[in-house]
């Protein structure tokens, strides 16, 4: 696959950027937020394989953000950063999903060395899921799932409820992520007939986007290729 993405979550401009550059320098994509709520939102828009969340941040805390996190249905590794090394910050931190913690001062190879192990490890859940959804007929683009077999979507692990025309827009779209269909071709392969009028298609992409974007006016998702046609953006 291509490099993972790893988010740093720390209030701490000096030790976000340090462990960046020990990051960037191993080929790893890497993302930077100064407190829970901006670890929040880069979540929401980008694709995360792993994050280094720092136990005590203004605003919201990295305890807390681990429950949103996992309450929000994402399964990347979380590790845990930490000046306090008592045994008590160290249970709270797991029960609340994280998967490993690392006390200050810490060396950069020790971090590294838990990233690497933790992604080794994630790189094979993804591989595991990734056949298993094949046999299901289930896709998934970021926080956006498809379920064939059940005829579900969700986003961000969130239901999200569909009329039969949108299900198989979507559906169309998201079997062929990055691809661009024309109105014409969107609506001769779910009417099943010649394209007259494919006014109604710009109606449903739009009610499909009110569904499955967070801000339909900036999309992650749905996105129109001006003159072209629509196309699920690859993630």
């Amino acid at each position: 696959m291509e490099a993972y993405h790893i988010l740093i979550v720390e209030d701490d401009k000096e030790i976000r950027e340090g462990i960046e550059i020990y990051l960037k320098n191993q080929g790893y994509i890497v993302f930077q937020a100064s407190d829970g709520v901006e670890g929040i939102e880069q979540i929401k828009h980008q694709e995360i394989h792993l994050a280094i969340v720092d136990v005590m941040m203004p605003r919201m805390d990295g305890i807390t953000m681990m429950m949103k996190v996992r309450e929000l249905g994402y399964e990347f590794p979380v590790i845990m950063l930490s000046a306090k090394s008592e045994e008590v910050d160290k249970i709270m931190g797991l029960n609340m999903g994280a998967d490993d913690y690392v006390t200050k001062p810490f060396t950069t190879m020790e971090l590294l060395a838990r990233v690497n192990s933790h992604l080794r490890r994630y790189g094979k859940f993804l591989e595991a899921v990734g056949e298993k959804n094949q046999n299901k007929k289930i896709y998934v683009i970021g926080g956006l799932e498809l379920n064939e077999e059940s005829v579900e979507v969700s986003v961000d692990g969130r239901p999200v409820k569909m009329t039969p025309l949108e299900y198989k827009i979507l559906l169309l779209l998201m079997k062929n992520p990055g691809r661009v269909f024309s109105a014409e071709e969107i609506y001769e392969r779910v009417w099943n007939e010649q394209a007259i009028n494919t006014d109604t298609i710009m109606v449903h992409i739009r009610k499909i986007r009110e569904k499955i974007e967070i801000n339909p006016k900036e999309p992650k998702y749905l996105k129109v290729v001006w003159g072209v046609g629509y196309k699920i953006e690859k993630q």
